[in-house]
């Protein structure tokens, strides 16, 4: 790409962020859109929310975000562009017993009243926990989440349910480490509540993920809006009701896609699949 091709070539923007995270954002966004990614040193992110429960999010993963380039922008008073990143995981809504791990890049341009997310969701993560009582089981538990290379946070244990209050040890990133905090929390407790570190620092596997939503941003902004050019014209409403292929009833699949402006009324409907019809298997009436 063209650096003239850059919408904000060499325009500063504010990144609110504690752990590493411009590390994939910044070269993603210069290069993409040209911003100049600097940090908020002050910030305390932390305070939006951490995946250890000593502070609870409160909100959504997008409310967190918007707070966070709130922050930074208190920081850089004369800043136009926020930048902001925030994850969330738990059970896969379609797979049992399997993890998805979701990731948002927020940006925010108060000069022109922008706001636009890129999304990274995958079943790609390390994200899970594990209850033990000693370290045998811990060391179990932490190769299946790819220690030592992805850090580990150990605490405190009632009734197999976290207890942050009661004992917390965070940057576990070596056995040593992991056996003496496992050994403190189960003399304290009967038993250890021990979970993939979820901060992105010490996760590359959720740090490439930011990277993704970091790239679906640059190409959510780069498509704009036929009517009005206004960026982010993209999908936001998924409809089912592709018809079976034996029965011809509507099925749960998509069978279009609307795209929106967030600035203009203008939207399109298109077909989400060159497939006119779908597999019976997915059909409730045919494979109930």
């Amino acid at each position: 790409m063209a650096a003239d091709d850059r919408p904000y070539k060499n325009t500063v923007a504010v990144l609110a962020t504690m752990h590493g995270k411009e590390r994939v954002i910044a070269p993603v966004l210069k290069e993409g859109l040209g911003l100049i990614v600097g940090l908020a040193m002050s910030v305390d992110t932390d305070t939006f929310g951490t995946f250890s429960r000593d502070v609870e999010r409160t909100g959504s993963p997008l409310d967190a975000a918007r707070a966070k380039i709130g922050a930074g922008f208190e920081y850089a008073p004369y800043t136009r562009v926020g930048l902001a990143s925030e994850g969330s995981f738990g059970p896969h809504p379609h797979i049992p017993f399997l993890a998805l791990g979701r990731e948002l890049v927020l940006l925010i341009d108060r000069e022109r009243g922008l706001e636009l997310t890129g999304h990274f969701a995958s079943p790609e993560t390390n994200y899970g926990h594990a209850v033990v009582s000693d370290m045998e089981a811990a060391a179990a538990f932490a190769q299946r989440s790819k220690f030592p290379e992805h850090g580990l946070i150990v605490m405190g244990c009632v009734d197999e349910t976290p207890a942050p209050g009661l004992a917390l040890f965070k940057d576990v990133i070596d056995h040593a480490t992991l056996e003496k905090a496992v050994g403190q929390v189960v003399a304290k407790c009967g038993a250890a509540f021990v979970e993939a570190d979820m901060r992105a620092h010490r996760n590359p596997t959720r740090m490439r993920a930011i990277e993704r939503a970091a790239s679906d941003l640059v190409r959510r902004f780069r498509s704009q809006c036929p009517a009005c050019a206004h960026p982010g014209f993209d999908v936001t409403e998924r409809i089912t009701g592709l018809p079976c292929e034996w029965c011809g009833e509507p099925t749960h699949v998509t069978r279009a896609e609307v795209l929106a402006c967030q600035a203009c009324d203008y939207r399109i409907e298109r077909p989400a699949t060159s497939a006119t019809t779908a597999d019976p298997g997915r059909c409730e009436s045919c494979n109930p």
